[in-house]
């Protein structure tokens, strides 16, 4: 679509809005509704296309499969979707006939249906007409690097393997659902005139042209991009001026996450000055795709992602990286029963790997925010860089900071004032907020001038009422030598991400450390003893100025990350799945950001920025989901998600366990081995994931056969995917997945794994820990498999007490001959050995 024809939709779905969204049809309030039919989405016909053409060319029939290069005019029927959208136009007219309603979205591909805004009334309608499915109302979602690729092994390693970064991920087109994408950044520039860099023959995407997003904004490397709003669009509350009509990033969370999966090798990162090394994204021979469907002002709307979803399916990208989770556990029967879910297992049956962000709600249980077997849920971690600055008093004691800041000239020892003993007389006497140093009028630049500021650092930074970027405007102003910024008594266990600053500045995060500091200024304050006004200032500090340092006890679980176990349902019952599958770099990563971003005041106008959260780790994978995708271009999402799972690292750099913190307050105080429900199957390891030899498959009628046997979910299964349950269902227990969850094992049970050989022949022994409170016992113990054959592990489980806490084990399988291991968590929560109303 060109710019004049998105902006006509975008001035209809205005008029809508503004016209109808209130009253509709005698008052009643309207919304949008997700509309899905019975009939099965195109998608499901060509996942059976892609699996079949991926199954000869694995068996060496064919060089070259319609999987790589799908008929272009199968592809030009489904991306024009006209025979669908006619078909759904006529179905809301015979319906509605003669009422107001506004299609928002015909889905053509992940699933037949459409988003609509209607009255309830209306929706009652829709949903008892015989062709519909289902009809459920739109809900919104949310948002959830420099050393990264060396910390994990990268440059020695996976790249390595494959030809060095000139090659990483060469082929692969990653779909990314966020806020857009920074396309003048240099991380996404195709400048690679000694090698060719051809667009991928798979995808049939296009990018938008509009003011926000010219012609031109697209190349080799950034491939696709489109944006979705017209479900906000219809709510009235989308700002074009803040928002952008375009996929342009007006918030910078998509240009981050996207250049942490695919950025380009080598970019310098510069910030306030300063230097910090080059930046790589993970994969960053791979293309890009953009789908932006996330907004600065209001986030985001399901029915909005559910069109980035299938569109991205469309246009054949080969991983989708959400970096987004629901503001809300989705109501019903179960969690995996979502419009978003849903649609991402047609993408999954097309053989498109989904990761996706497990949230930022932890560390509390049952926190994770991503539910589905089908979805790679991935936590933060920490990696081994972490940067420090400290200010060094009068009285020799040293007390540790945070800023990305210089040090004073020399290691001079300055002057130090506090904002409120500099005060000039037309000061505000009653502006409570004086000492957060927000507006210079307020003081006497005559006593700052040369000396060290001191100011607070209050809830009102944490709210964004206050800045510390305008602090340090103050500080120039009044040609201060650095600034100190002490935290207020009422900012509780508020964790600060280093801060950029343009001139000496630390913040000191530590609560009983500012009480150390006050203390030491105000001792040496010289008191007129009549007046009680200052006669000399006699604290004196220098600021240290920032160092990078490396530590051994990385990587350790953020608190911030969300926990299992997996929720199954609103009532918070354990399913038999883990989540999260696997934890990433996602603490202080650098990456790019876009001239436009306000998401992050600190980094406005920046062109990097350090960010924290599940959201960037979710790309981390996705970049090394690209380099696994393009080293065995056979395997299926299953299996790339079984490679990154039983390759994972269970130890930090240290040899240790890696820890994980669970307290929001004093993290690092409060940390204990983290369990598979903290970390998965562990820290993903990309060198190991490129060699797995072992694989688990499971299918999309696995999934399928799961849902069919949740009590009570044969319709709604039909409804969303146009597939009948039979007679034969699957426990989640049974799932063929790289680990193995029981949320409640009474007595015994047994327990099957399936695994696949894709490498040499082999021959494994069979090692376990067993779950406390649970005996174990594999069979066979040790197997030779061959090539492309498989192997059947049996795994019987019996309950040796009762208890209600959740333990935890692991299977090992060691390689005889290659020295591989395939590691398999277990966990056991609920166990009954007897029954203790029983004689």
């Amino acid at each position: 679509m060109d710019g004049g024809g998105l902006s006509l939709v975008m001035l209809c779905l205005g008029m809508f809005a503004s016209c109808n969204c209130a009253q509709d049809n005698g008052g009643a309030t309207t919304a949008v509704y997700i509309v899905t039919l019975k009939h099965v989405p195109t998608s499901h016909y060509y996942g059976e296309l892609r699996v079949q053409q991926h199954r000869s060319k694995h068996n060496g029939s064919d060089g070259m499969s319609r999987f790589d290069h799908p008929s272009n005019k199968l592809r030009k029927d489904w991306n024009n979707g006209s025979y669908i959208s006619s078909a759904h136009d006529s179905l809301l007219r015979r319906i509605l006939k003669g009422e107001k309603y506004l299609k928002v979205y015909s889905y053509h591909y992940v699933i037949n249906g459409f988003a609509v805004l209607v009255t309830p009334q209306q929706a009652d309608k829709l949903s008892r007409c015989k062709e519909v499915s289902n009809v459920v109302l739109d809900f919104s979602v949310r948002t959830a690097t420099t050393h990264t690729p060396q910390f994990l092994g990268l440059p020695q390693g996976a790249w390595a393997q494959d030809g060095g970064f000139e090659m990483a991920g060469e082929g692969i087109v990653i779909g990314f659902i966020d806020t857009g994408i920074d396309p003048t950044h240099p991380s996404f520039s195709d400048n690679m005139p000694t090698k060719p860099y051809p667009v991928p023959k798979h995808f049939s995407g296009i990018c938008e042209v509009t003011r926000d997003f010219p012609a031109g904004s697209c190349n080799r490397k950034l491939i696709g991009a489109r944006h979705f709003a017209a479900s906000a669009i219809t709510r009235g509350i989308f700002n074009a001026t803040q928002d952008y009509a375009s996929p342009s990033d007006g918030d910078g969370h998509g240009t981050h996450t996207a250049s942490i999966a695919a950025g380009n090798y080598g970019i310098e990162v510069v910030v306030s000055g300063h230097h910090f090394g080059n930046a790589s994204g993970m994969a960053p021979r791979s293309h890009i795709a953009v789908y932006k469907a996330l907004y600065k002002s209001f986030g985001g709307f399901a029915a909005d992602v559910v069109a980035a979803i299938d569109q991205a399916a469309v246009d054949g990208v080969d991983i989708i990286s959400l970096s987004i989770t629901p503001n809300r556990r989705p109501p019903g029967i179960a969690t995996f029963f979502n419009p978003i879910d849903m649609a991402l297992l047609s993408a999954v049956k097309a053989g498109i790997f989904v990761v996706q962000a497990a949230g930022n709600t932890g560390p509390s249980p049952k926190s994770v925010a991503s539910f589905s077997p089908w979805i790679f849920t991935v936590g933060a971690a920490a990696h081994d860089r972490v940067y420090s600055n400290s200010v060094l008093l009068g009285n020799n004691i040293t007390i540790p900071g945070v800023g990305l800041a210089p040090g004073t000239v020399n290691g001079s020892m300055y002057t130090l004032v506090s904002a409120i003993h500099a005060l000039n007389n037309t000061a505000a006497v009653n502006d409570i907020y004086v000492s957060e140093c927000q507006d210079s009028r307020n003081f006497n630049r005559g006593v700052v001038q040369g000396n060290i500021l001191i100011c607070s650092y209050s809830i009102r930074f944490v709210l964004g009422l206050s800045t510390i970027k305008q602090a340090l405007e103050t500080a120039k102003t009044l040609s201060a030598a650095g600034v100190v910024f002490y935290m207020d008594p009422y900012v509780i266990g508020f964790q600060l991400n280093p801060i950029p600053m343009s001139i000496p500045g630390v913040v000191i995060p530590s609560l009983d450390d500012s009480k150390v500091f006050l203390r030491y200024y105000n001792s040496s304050l010289l008191k007129d003893e009549a007046t009680k006004k200052i006669i000399k200032f006699g604290g004196v500090a220098s600021i240290g100025g920032i160092e990078a340092n490396f530590i051994l006890s990385a990587p350790k679980i953020m608190y911030y990350s969300a926990r299992g176990p997996d929720p199954e349902d609103s009532l918070l019952d354990n399913v038999d799945i883990l989540k999260p599958n696997i934890v990433a770099p996602g603490n202080s990563i650098w990456a790019a950001w876009s001239f436009r971003g306000t998401d992050s005041i600190e980094f406005i106008g920046e062109s990097f920025a350090m960010m924290s959260g599940t959201s960037m780790a979710a790309p981390h994978v996705a970049g090394l989901a690209a380099l696994i995708k393009q080293r065995f271009p056979f395997f299926a999402p299953s299996a790339i998600g079984s490679a990154l799972s039983t390759t994972a690292s269970l130890l930090d750099r240290n040899g240790g366990p890696i820890m994980a913190q669970h307290a929001y307050a004093n993290p690092d105080l409060n940390k204990f081995p983290a369990t598979p429900f903290d970390m998965g199957s562990g820290f993903v390891n990309a060198t190991a994931a490129l060699d797995p030899g072992l694989v688990f498959y499971s299918s999309y009628e696995d999934y399928i056969s799961f849902l069919c046997g949740i009590n009570g979910s044969s319709p709604v299964v039909l409804n969303y995917t146009g597939e009948s349950c039979g007679v034969s269902t699957i426990a989640a227990v049974n799932i063929n997945l790289p680990s193995i969850t029981i949320s409640k094992l009474n007595r015994s049970a047994v327990v099957q794994r399936t695994i696949t050989n894709v490498d040499r022949n082999e021959t494994y022994r069979v090692g376990w820990s067993a779950p406390y409170g649970v005996s174990v016992q594999v069979t066979p113990t040790q197997f030779f498999i061959a090539s492309r054959e498989k192997q059947v592990l049996s795994v019987a489980f019996s309950a040796t007490m009762n208890s209600s806490f959740a333990s935890y084990g692991r299977i090992g399988l060691f390689g005889t001959t290659q020295g591989r291991v395939v590691n398999i968590p277990l966990s056991v929560i609920i166990k009954i050995s007897y029954n203790t109303t029983g004689g």
